[in-house]
């Protein structure tokens, strides 16, 4: 095996890693039905016992959603748990999707309004998307139904595993730029002509606007909006979640951007356009969000964090 771990990494660290290539090694060699189940298994082991974040994932899905009695809210967090569980096999699978036709085989893309907005008119083009559906498998088919795509990420702290996901989400030709050089190299990319990737419902650690997700008062990421109207590029919301027979199906709706300029009233509007059809998609498939992420650790009160 190719060292790619450093000197700073821990004995866990590299055990992590190690377990993780045995498991993918041993999720491709053997169907996708089989490695599914094997994710629902493990979901529930996650959520019944270890227990890991359950009662923070509980008690934001109660407060999203105080309709639901605590059996329906029960068993959509194990349904959560499965489908994270489920994600994580999946990506462990991503070195098997080859082709454009291994992509058309697992996601549906009607991107035709899209391409017509943007890389048929030698324009380049914003999709703001969410920890939502599996994310990093629909990453890696745009690139290949499309063109290679350039996603903003953040840095896993692993760095042998870090090294590993950024090779699987670039092998088919995208390409990736941190979170923290996205200024520069993202509004590049898009003034090139070219795809930008970025999600779009996180919390933002160093942002000062503040507004409603999910009904609660929380920090809202702006980069999305502010790429789009700096570079004067159209700008879709990307919602991928599970169809029938184990294929995802990919929402694109354009949000209008009519009349905005680059100030920053403008920008915030923005936000609150994508991040309204961000909630819409929550709502209506909430076992697909990822939960397990303290959403609403930060709010307008400077000293909550």
């Amino acid at each position: 095996m190719t060292r790619i771990w450093t000197d700073d990494d821990t004995f866990l660290e590299k055990a992590l890693h190690r377990l993780i290539m045995l498991l993918g090694m041993l999720v491709r060699s053997i169907s996708r039905r089989t490695s599914t189940a094997i994710a629902h298994l493990l979901g529930d082991g996650v959520y019944s016992i270890l227990k890991l974040r359950r009662g923070m994932v509980e008690e934001n899905l109660t407060l999203t959603f105080p309709e639901k009695t605590p059996a329906e809210i029960t068993a959509l967090a194990r349904q959560v748990y499965r489908n994270q569980a489920e994600n994580i096999i999946e990506v462990l699978r991503l070195p098997m999707i080859k082709t454009a036709q291994d992509a058309r085989e697992l996601l549906e893309l009607d991107a035709r309004e899209f391409l017509a907005k943007t890389l048929e008119c030698k324009r380049g083009g914003l999709l703001v998307s969410a920890h939502f559906g599996n994310w990093e498998l629909m990453a890696l088919c745009a690139g290949l139904l499309l063109a290679p795509v350039t996603i903003v990420v953040k840095e896993i702290k692993n760095h042998a595993i870090n090294h590993q996901i950024n090779a699987w989400r670039t092998m088919r030709g995208n390409r990736i730029i941190y979170d923290w050089q996205s200024l520069r190299e993202g509004l590049r990319t898009l003034r090139n002509g070219g795809i930008l990737s970025v999600l779009g419902d996180q919390s933002d650690p160093s942002g000062s606007f503040f507004s409603d997700f999910l009904g609660r008062r929380s920090s809202i990421f702006v980069g999305p909006a502010y790429f789009a109207l700096h570079a004067q590029v159209p700008l879709f919301v990307a919602v991928c979640h599970r169809g029938t027979g184990g294929r995802y199906r990919v929402d694109l709706e354009e949000i209008d951007m009519t009349g905005l300029t680059t100030s920053k009233s403008d920008v915030e509007e923005l936000t609150r356009r994508y991040t309204k059809v961000l909630e819409r998609a929550i709502y209506q498939y909430p076992e697909e969000w990822f939960w397990l992420h303290n959403r609403w650790k930060r709010t307008a009160d400077p000293t909550i964090d």
